[in-house]
């Protein structure tokens, strides 16, 4: 385990990025079912629909369709909320033991918050601007990167919202720069082919660079359910060190990293 990410834990100075794949453990729906749904509601054959474009473009044409994406939404919660006990899941146990202080997400699903509920620990949840002013010491902070499902108007699921994402200039952006200093940053849950987490990696790289203290920048960690030595390269190159799972199954691999951080870490058996 590296001993720079063990120490940042140890001290609270972490910041947790959670993304699909942590979700994923849970059993819910794909990206690829949520275009078939897509598909079903404006009477396509759902593997033509999908050969249109990414679920971003298909999810903006929905949008222009049908003048919203209530309905879209209100899809997506049913079907990601589904009777799953929170408190068997091995992954958001350890998150929630882990004590980050503050942790983003971009996932819509509530799964991260109800571990937090199931365990009786404060926690705040901050969609939008008005929700930064609730934060207090000692409850940790879950930002919804790309929006919450109790807020149509915070989700980030169009071609169009995610460009106006990509910008970095909203008030959660301006936070994240702010809650990024003096503090290291662990990714889990992403894939490295998703070019929107890439995107993330590479401009807040770039901000450290303009930065006269760049040189007092703390080292970030992204772990990878499996060896990718060309994107690892670039990684190192935009300071993200990449923690390889050894598991071939992601959900073992990811479990017994954190497994490992929370025994190092918190000295937890």
């Amino acid at each position: 385990m590296n001993q720079e990410l063990v120490e940042a834990v140890r001290e609270r100075k972490t910041v947790l990025f959670v993304g699909a794949g942590v979700s994923r453990n849970l059993g819910l729906p794909s990206w690829n079912d949520l275009v078939k749904h897509l598909a079903q509601e404006l009477d396509y054959d759902p593997e033509i629909f999908a050969t249109h474009g990414d679920y971003l473009a298909l999810a903006e044409y929905f949008q222009l369709e049908k003048g919203t994406i209530g309905s879209l939404r209100s899809w997506m919660d049913r079907t990601w909320h589904s009777e799953i006990d929170i408190g068997r899941s091995d992954i958001h146990n350890l998150i929630v033991e882990l004590d980050f202080p503050i942790i983003y997400t971009t996932n819509y699903d509530t799964w991260l918050e109800r571990a937090y509920a199931a365990h009786s620990k404060a926690y705040i949840k901050v969609a939008n601007v008005g929700d930064i002013g609730k934060t207090r010491d000692g409850a940790t902070q879950i930002v919804k990167f790309h929006g919450d499902l109790e807020d149509d108007a915070s989700i980030v699921l169009t071609e169009s919202s995610y460009f106006t994402r990509l910008d970095l200039e909203s008030p959660l952006d301006i936070k994240l720069r702010s809650d990024l200093l003096g503090r290291s940053v662990l990714f889990i849950g992403y894939s490295l082919s998703d070019i929107n987490i890439r995107y993330i990696l590479f401009k807040l790289n770039r901000q450290w660079l303009s930065s006269p203290f760049s040189g007092a920048r703390p080292k970030s960690f992204i772990f990878l359910s499996r060896p990718n030595p060309i994107q690892e390269r670039l990684l190192t190159h935009r300071g993200i060190d990449a923690i390889v799972s050894d598991h071939d199954d992601p959900k073992e691999g990811l479990r017994d990293f954190l497994h490992q951080l929370s025994r190092e870490a918190l000295g937890r058996t």
